[in-house]
C-alpha cells in the first residue's frame, strides 16, 4: 500500500504541475472549475503524503483510510467541477449550473459541500497543524451561533447550515476565492521555479558563493547562513522550508565555529524568515498584494518597494552576527579552520561549478527581464522555467533531463500542497467574514482606540498580527489581517502599500516569535537544541524586523513612495535610507551587546534609546535635532569603548 500511495503521489504531482502550467497560461476552464480542479489535485496529494498521525504512518488501515479520503476529495471537488463547467452541461441538476442555483441548491449540493468542508479541515490539520483548522472551525461556529455572542464578539442574526455551506464551499466567496486563486495563479509556479533550480545544483552554488564571500571574516559561517538563507528564501518564500534546506548545512558550520546550538539555530531561523521579503520572487504574500491593495499595484512596484527593507533587514542580521562573533571570540579561534567546507561536505554535496552559477543568475535575470518587458508574473516565471531547462542542457552537471523535470515537479508538490490546503481553509474563514460582515465591524472597533495616535494603531495591529500568525504560514496570516484590520491603517492616512507591507512583515515575524515559532522549531531540531532557547534566540536576532515596519510606515520613502502614495524622489529616499541604516547598525550593536568590546547594560540602554528615536521619529526637518542627539549619544558610546580597548591594549604591553 505504501508503494501504491507513493506512485499515486508522483502521478498526481506531475498532473498538478502540468495542469497549472497549461491552465494559467492558456486557460480553457471556467474560473470556478479551475480552482476546484486545482484544490482537488492538491488535497488528494495531501492525503497521500500526510498520514492521519505520524505514529501510525505505517499502519495498513490508516493508509487505506488515506486513500479513501483522497477518493472523497475526488468525489466532492469533482462534483463542483461537473456542476460548474459548461462541458458537463448535460449533467447539471435542474438544467442550471451550481452558480445559477445560488439560494436554491439541492440537498445533494449541501451534502457534498459539508463533506468538502470536513475534508479541507482535516487536510489542514495534517499539513499546517491544529491552529488554522481550529480557527476556521471557530469562524464556522460564529457564523452558525452569532446571535448568542456577547456584544464584544460582534453578534449577528446567525445563519443556517445550508447558508454557511453555500457561502464557504459551493460558491466563489469561500474556498474557491482569492486565497486559492493566488496560490493557483502565482505561488505554485514559483515553487516549481525553485524546485527546478535546485535540481540543476544552483542552490548549492548559493551556499558556496556565500562561503567564499564570508569564509574568513568574523563569524563567517553565521554570515554564510544569513546570506544563503536570504537568497534561498527568495526561491521558496517559506521560512520553515528555507530553514530545513539551508540549515542542514549552515547550522553544523556555525556550531563548529563556536556558536552554541540554540544561537546557531536562532540565526538560521531569523535569516530564513526574512527570505519571504527578498525580491524578485518573495513569498506568497507579495502575490496576494496584487489582488488586495487598492489602488492596484504592479508586481514590479511590489519588488521595488521590498528592496530597501530587505537590504536593511539582512544588513542588520549581518551586523548582529558580526558583533556577536566578536563578542564570543569565535572568529579568532576558528577562522582558519571554518572558512571553507570540509572535504566530507564537498564529497557529499559535490563541488558547485561555474555553470551552476550561470544557471542561477540566468534564471533570475530572465525573470526580471520578462517582468520589465511587461509580462505578467505567471507568464514571466513560465518562460523562465523554459530558460532554466534550456541553459541547463549545456553541461552534464546541470543537465536534468525528463526524469529530473518530473522529479522537480514531485518536489514542488511536496513543498506546495500544504499551501493549497491552507489557502482552501483560509477561504472558509474569508467566506464567513463576508457572510457575517465581521470584516467591517473589527476595524470600526479598533479605530476609536487609536483614532488620534498612529503609533498606538500600529502597535495594536502588530500584536494582533503576531498572535494570529502563531502557527500559520506568513502569507496566510497576511491575507487574514489585510482583510480584517488593514482598513484601520488606511483610515489613519497611511500609504496603502506601506500599510500592507507592515502587515506582511509581522506575519513573517510570527515565524520567529515565541511560543509558536515554526522556523525556530525546525532549526532546533537540526541544531539539537531546546525549542524555547532557539525560539528566543531567533526572536532576538530578528528584532530589527519588528522595528523596520514602523520605519517605512512613518517614512514611506523607504518603499520608494511619497507621503501621498506616488513615486518618491531620489534624494528623500537616500536621506531616509542613510538615517535608517545608521539606526540599524546601532540596533545591531545594542542587540549583540558589542561595540569594540562587550557593552554594559547602561551602554546598551543608551544605544537602544537612540534606535527608538531613529526609527520612530519622522524625518521632519524640525525634528532632525532629535536624530542628531541620538547619533551623538551612539558615537559617544562607540568612542568610549574604543578608547577603553586602546587603553587595555597599551597596559597589556
Amino acid at each position: 500500500m505504501k508503494r501504491f500511495k507513493k506512485s499515486l503521489f508522483f502521478s498526481f504531482a506531475v498532473l498538478l504541475c502540468l495542469f497549472i502550467l497549461a491552465e494559467v497560461n492558456y486557460p480553457r476552464l471556467a474560473p470556478h472549475s479551475q480552482l476546484a480542479l486545482f484544490a482537488m489535485l492538491g488535497l488528494i496529494l495531501v492525503f497521500l503524503k500526510y498520514p492521519v498521525h505520524p505514529r501510525v504512518a505505517d499502519n495498513l488501515a490508516c493508509q487505506v483510510l488515506d486513500v479513501i479520503l483522497a477518493g472523497g476529495v475526488l468525489l466532492c471537488f469533482g462534483y463542483v467541477i461537473v456542476q460548474t463547467e459548461p462541458l458537463f452541461e448535460a449533467l447539471w441538476l435542474d438544467g442550471k449550473s451550481l452558480g445559477d442555483r445560488a439560494g436554491a441548491e439541492r440537498v445533494v449540493d449541501y451534502v457534498v459541500g459539508a463533506l468538502g468542508l470536513m475534508l479541507i479541515l482535516e487536510a489542514t490539520r495534517r499539513t499546517v497543524g491544529v491552529t488554522l483548522m481550529f480557527l476556521a472551525s471557530l469562524f464556522l461556529l460564529y457564523a452558525a451561533f452569532g446571535q448568542l455572542m456577547p456584544a464584544w464578539l460582534f453578534p449577528h442574526r446567525g445563519y443556517t447550515l445550508e447558508r454557511i455551506v453555500s457561502q464557504t464551499f459551493l460558491h466563489s466567496q469561500g474556498t474557491f476565492g482569492i486565497a486559492l486563486r493566488v496560490m493557483f495563479t502565482y505561488v505554485f509556479l514559483f515553487v516549481l521555479f525553485g524546485a527546478l533550480l535546485e535540481r540543476t545544483g544552483a542552490t548549492r552554488y548559493i551556499l558556496e558563493l556565500a562561503r567564499r564571500i564570508f569564509g574568513t571574516s568574523a563569524g563567517g559561517p553565521a554570515k554564510v547562513a544569513v546570506l544563503s538563507s536570504g537568497m534561498m528564501g527568495s526561491l521558496s518564500g517559506s521560512a520553515v522550508a528555507n530553514t530545513a534546506t539551508t540549515g542542514t548545512f549552515t547550522i553544523p558550520l556555525m556550531q563548529r565555529a563556536g556558536f552554541k546550538p540554540a544561537i546557531a539555530g536562532g540565526i538560521e531561523a531569523a535569516a530564513s524568515s526574512g527570505g519571504a521579503l527578498v525580491p524578485p520572487i518573495m513569498g506568497a504574500g507579495a502575490y496576494m498584494m496584487l489582488e488586495i491593495v487598492e489602488p492596484s499595484v504592479t508586481y514590479l512596484e511590489i519588488i521595488k518597494a521590498a528592496l530597501l527593507p530587505a537590504v536593511l533587514y539582512y544588513t542588520a542580521l549581518l551586523c548582529i552576527v558580526h558583533f556577536y562573533a566578536k563578542r564570543i571570540g569565535s572568529a579568532r579561534q576558528h577562522r582558519a579552520r571554518e572558512g571553507a567546507p570540509t572535504e566530507e561536505h564537498r564529497a557529499r554535496e559535490g563541488t558547485p561549478t561555474g555553470m551552476q552559477g550561470v544557471v542561477f543568475f540566468t534564471a533570475f535575470l530572465t525573470l526580471i527581464g520578462f517582468l520589465l518587458m511587461g509580462a505578467t508574473p505567471f507568464r514571466a516565471v513560465s518562460w523562465s522555467l523554459l530558460v532554466i531547462v534550456g541553459v541547463s542542457l549545456f553541461r552534464p552537471e546541470t543537465r536534468i533531463g525528463i526524469s529530473g523535470i518530473l522529479k522537480a515537479m514531485e518536489n514542488a508538490a511536496h513543498s506546495g500542497v500544504s499551501l493549497i490546503a491552507a489557502a482552501a481553509c483560509v477561504g472558509i474563514i474569508l467566506g464567513v467574514v463576508t457572510l457575517t460582515g465581521v470584516g467591517g465591524k473589527l476595524p470600526s472597533a479598533l479605530l476609536p482606540l487609536a483614532s488620534t495616535n498612529l503609533i498606538l494603531a500600529l502597535l495594536l495591529l502588530m500584536i494582533s498580527t503576531i498572535i494570529l500568525g502563531m502557527g500559520l504560514p506568513s502569507s496566510v496570516c497576511y491575507l487574514l489581517m489585510a482583510i480584517l484590520v488593514g482598513p484601520v491603517l488606511l483610515d489613519l492616512g497611511v500609504v496603502p502599500l506601506a500599510a500592507h507591507f507592515f502587515i506582511f512583515y509581522f506575519g513573517m515575524m510570527s515565524m520567529v516569535t515565541p511560543p509558536v515559532a515554526l522556523a525556530a522549531y525546525t532549526a532546533s531540531a537540526i541544531a539539537g537544541s531546546g525549542i524555547m532557547p532557539t525560539a528566543f534566540a531567533a526572536f532576538r536576532f530578528a528584532l530589527v524586523g519588528f522595528a523596520l515596519p514602523y520605519a517605512f510606515v512613518l517614512r514611506p520613502e523607504l518603499l520608494w513612495l511619497s507621503a501621498a502614495g506616488g513615486n518618491a524622489a531620489l534624494w528623500p529616499v537616500l536621506a531616509n535610507l542613510c538615517l535608517t541604516l545608521v539606526g540599524t547598525v546601532i540596533f545591531a550593536a545594542s542587540v549583540a551587546g558589542y561595540a569594540f568590546k562587550a557593552l554594559s547594560l547602561w551602554e546598551r540602554g543608551i544605544l537602544f534609546t537612540a534606535v527608538v528615536l531613529f526609527f520612530f521619529v519622522p524625518t521632519d526637518t524640525r525634528l532632525l535635532w532629535i536624530h542628531g542627539m541620538a547619533l551623538l549619544a551612539s558615537i559617544a558610546v562607540f568612542w568610549y569603548n574604543r578608547i577603553k580597548v586602546a587603553a587595555e591594549s597599551l597596559s597589556s604591553r
